[in-house]
């Protein structure tokens, strides 16, 4: 009950924030609306503003933290959205539920100027890429402050190192916690047997009593303030922190990790699915593309915009993340509704879990 009810709580500030949007200046935008709904920071807000005047489309644009507080809200249907920006495995879900409405790619011509090794891994996804244009990829590694952990980091158990109690962020997302005590179990970041969920929870029952504190974007704060020293981090956010603080260096470790690629696709019986594929088409032009990376720094799929980077920035294993990386590295899938379950009631243990009895 607990859960519906914050599912239901959770579409009612949705659909609050989508109302707060609606009194638009149609003289203004004639094009009429898209309803956009993607990831905190994850987007150059001049884009918006360049959207709006060279289509004459009005953008309502809200935004998430996490796969799993977006899907009940789109599930619920309290507020019709036009374009999501959802990760592989949700992708996935979300298709074999029927929520979501196959692209047309006459109206989404820049979809052109995806790489053809992304466009493949997206089949893990979107078996035709039929539902979806990739938007970021990269990996989820660990970031850690050089001026205060006095050695190399490439392994997961370092996230278990009793001398780093205390400064060691996890992100607060079931999924990509679960990682790294799989990988260092040498178990399938996808995996659903039961005895290897259990095993990988005890390990991060005690790893808890090491922990500041579980994060998403809060990490980025912590880590550039030195009020953390290392963490969990996705492979994007790593170029902007190195600008703040230079003392921050990312590794995607042995024993592997995930590979990322967050798409944008169309609800099913989106209001506004033509505006939502110019919206789409308008990202892949290869100049905004590449703005919107030097943004948000996560990498590109854009070739467009992958030509105008320098070689420093194309260098970078956090931007682009080489074959031998790669290949160490497993996409999420969705597991299904019991295996859904199973990582869930994991995460309610864990976090019920007292890490000081």
């Amino acid at each position: 009950m607990k859960r519906k009810s914050n599912i239901i709580i959770l579409t009612f500030i949705a659909a609050a924030l989508f109302m707060s949007g609606c009194g638009y200046d149609k003289e203004r935008y004639p094009g009429g609306v898209v309803k956009v709904y993607n990831w905190g920071e994850y987007i150059d807000e001049d884009v918006i503003a360049q959207f709006e005047e060279e289509t004459g489309i009005h953008v309502i644009y809200d935004t998430y933290e996490t796969n799993e507080e977006m899907f009940p809200i789109i599930e619920a249907g309290g507020v019709s959205y036009d374009a999501l920006c959802p990760s592989d495995y949700m992708i996935e879900k979300m298709i074999s539920k029927g929520m979501l409405t196959e692209l047309n790619f006459d109206n989404i011509p820049n979809a052109q100027y995806i790489r053809a090794d992304i466009l493949q891994g997206s089949k893990a996804f979107d078996p035709e890429n039929s539902y979806s244009v990739p938007y970021t990829f990269g990996t989820l590694g660990i970031l850690y402050n050089t001026s205060v952990i006095g050695r190399e980091i490439n392994s997961w158990t370092d996230l278990w190192d009793e001398s780093f109690k205390g400064e060691i962020l996890m992100y607060n997302s079931v999924r990509d916690l679960f990682v790294a005590p799989l990988r260092i179990l040498d178990y399938s970041i996808n995996t659903t047997d039961e005895a290897q969920l259990r095993e990988a929870n005890q390990m991060l029952k005690e790893q808890k009593s090491l922990l500041q504190k579980y994060v998403m974007d809060q990490v980025k704060d912590a880590m550039i303030s030195g009020s953390a020293s290392i963490a969990m981090c996705y492979s994007g956010e790593v170029l902007t922190l190195q600008e703040e603080n230079p003392n921050l260096k990312y590794v995607v470790p042995e024993e592997g990790s995930n590979y990322f690629i967050d798409s944008w696709v169309i609800p099913a019986g989106a209001e506004n699915k033509e505006n939502a594929e110019a919206w789409i088409n308008f990202l892949n032009k290869p100049e905004i593309a590449y703005q919107n990376f030097e943004y948000i720094t996560y990498a590109t799929p854009n070739t467009g915009a992958i030509d105008l980077m320098d070689e420093e920035t194309l260098n970078n294993p956090a931007v682009a993340p080489g074959p031998d990386i790669l290949k160490r590295c497993e996409v999420f899938h969705y597991l299904g509704e019991s295996g859904e379950k199973k990582y869930h009631q994991m995460w309610l243990e864990l976090r019920s879990y007292d890490a000081g009895r």
